[in-house]
């Protein structure tokens, strides 16, 4: 089922059950890809709204983390089901060792040494794990590979 026609779905399902903060939620992330489709002015793919969602789920990362620096709990809850829901429409992320064997069998590939050649270890790893990692993860866990 195409990633669109499964959040109109969601949607239905959340205004019949009555469940407002997942209809919420839901009418967001339809609006961010509305938007989105105006903005390219063209129907976006589910490659495309994968990126968009994580880009979403980024933003709801670093609101958590603002929040909780703050001391706005009720924000942290808010914004945590957001980031579950969103997540929900995800590809399965990558657990840590699959992440590390992925970075590592880059980084085998380029014969990268050294930090100065993230880059070029970036650029093959970043369409292998698409969507399925978060990308500070994988700076960090680069990062500290390469300077091993």
């Amino acid at each position: 089922m195409h990633l669109k026609d499964r959040l109109q779905e969601d949607l239905k399902a959340a205004m019949k059950s009555g469940d407002t903060a997942r209809r919420d939620a839901i009418r967001l992330l339809a609006s961010a890809i509305r938007q989105e489709e105006v903005d390219r002015q063209k129907t976006l793919s589910d490659d495309d709204m994968i990126a968009l969602l994580m880009r979403e789920a980024k933003k709801r990362r670093d609101s958590i983390e603002e929040a909780r620096r703050l001391g706005r709990m009720e924000v942290v809850e808010k914004e945590q089901f957001e980031l579950s829901l969103i997540e929900s429409y995800l590809p399965q992320q990558l657990s840590r060792e699959e992440l590390e064997a992925e970075i590592r069998r880059a980084i085998e590939e380029t014969g990268a040494k050294s930090a100065k050649e993230m880059g070029n270890v970036m650029k093959v790893l970043m369409p292998r794990i698409k969507g399925r990692a978060d990308g500070k993860l994988v700076n960090e866990m680069l990062k500290s590979l390469l300077s091993n």
